[in-house]
């Protein structure tokens, strides 16, 4: 008989899986266990990613091809292990929650445990949650849009960053996306973390017309969404080296900056991902010995808004911002009554 549970010592701690056997990925047969040993295998990685941070469960209790059994969890409850490390955040309601801290290997694999495949922590660190240290470029290509020109982006939101001295950290979404993080120093509270990623999509999209775009209903987009909004508060990116909920097991790979022309996204999965950590080590792995100064692209933002571009759209559970502009979408917007001349 499958065994029904199995006591894995990490960090100094037992943590239990229970029904180890149970299939999360039937299209590969990669099951839950496979899963945990995954995330033990890549741990240094996962955790420059996600090391300290307050983090949301987006659990999969029956795998992926159970869509309609996924569910976000933010409050972490009361059935949890003495020796997690949680932390109260605060969201845009104002409502508060405590959630999980990923603090080492062990918090890893407990949030797996629980059917959490992809992590999702905040840019934020325990014992500083309204001061982000990382500001994140997410990359979402519009249906049809072909993946190369998310390549041809990122290039330049990684200029863009760099004449602002600051530098991107680049890897694959696990889908057909690209994340490219940056890490700040903890100065700034999120609005302001929000509008100087809001300066430098704006400056991507500048230079590249019909390209890229920072329009945030969709009926307007074309090419790639550079998305603002992920920096705003509760709002979460699947980390490094997190496998996503899809039927190839497709990971959240960091990447050089030299490997980006021609990336096949795909070949970064659960089974390969750990042999290419083993070789090639981390290309992600000194993110943290270069925060960077947001004052720059807040001077870029500024001059935008003396340019008459003010705030754009945020996402639609947060309250509305002072200058923000009318939250409709813009084909459903009342229009003005016509000149009777």
């Amino acid at each position: 008989m499958p065994a029904t549970a199995e006591v894995l010592e990490i960090d100094g701690v037992e943590v239990r899986v229970s029904n180890p056997d149970k299939v999360f990925f039937p299209d590969i047969g990669a099951t839950k266990l496979d899963l945990v040993n995954y995330y033990l295998s890549v741990a240094a990685g996962a955790l420059t990613g996600c090391r300290n941070r307050p983090s949301t469960l987006y659990r999969w209790p029956n795998g992926v091809d159970k869509p309609e059994d996924a569910f976000f969890q933010k409050r972490v409850g009361d059935k949890r292990p003495e020796w997690m490390q949680t932390q109260v955040v605060k969201f845009p309601s104002g409502r508060t929650a405590e959630m999980i801290v990923l603090a080492d290997a062990a918090h890893i694999a407990w949030a797996v445990n629980t059917g959490a495949i992809d992590l999702n922590p905040w840019p934020v660190r325990k014992g500083d949650v309204d001061h982000p240290d990382e500001l994140r470029a997410d990359l979402d290509p519009t249906p049809g849009v072909p993946y190369g020109e998310v390549l041809a982006v990122a290039p330049v939101v990684r200029d863009v960053l760099r004449e602002h001295g600051l530098e991107g950290w680049p890897k694959t979404s696990g889908k057909r996306g690209m994340h490219i993080y940056v890490r700040i120093e903890p100065r700034w509270p999120f609005t302001e973390v929000r509008r100087a990623a809001l300066a430098m999509a704006r400056e991507v999209e500048r230079r590249m017309p019909g390209v890229a775009t920072t329009a945030w209903w969709k009926e307007e987009r074309e090419g790639v969404f550079v998305d603002y909004n992920q920096n705003a508060r509760d709002r979460t990116i699947a980390s490094a080296y997190s496998v996503r909920p899809v039927p190839a097991a497709t990971v959240s790979c960091p990447v050089e900056w030299d490997e980006i022309d021609g990336l096949d996204p795909g070949g970064f999965t659960i089974h390969s991902v750990p042999e290419r950590m083993a070789s090639k080590g981390d290309p992600g792995g000194a993110i943290d010995d270069h925060p960077g100064s947001l004052e720059s692209l807040l001077e870029l933002a500024a001059e935008d808004e003396r340019g008459g571009l003010g705030d754009a759209p945020w996402p639609p559970h947060f309250p509305r911002a002072a200058s923000e502009p009318p939250r409709v979408q813009p084909s459903k917007a009342r229009k003005p009554p016509s000149d009777p001349a």
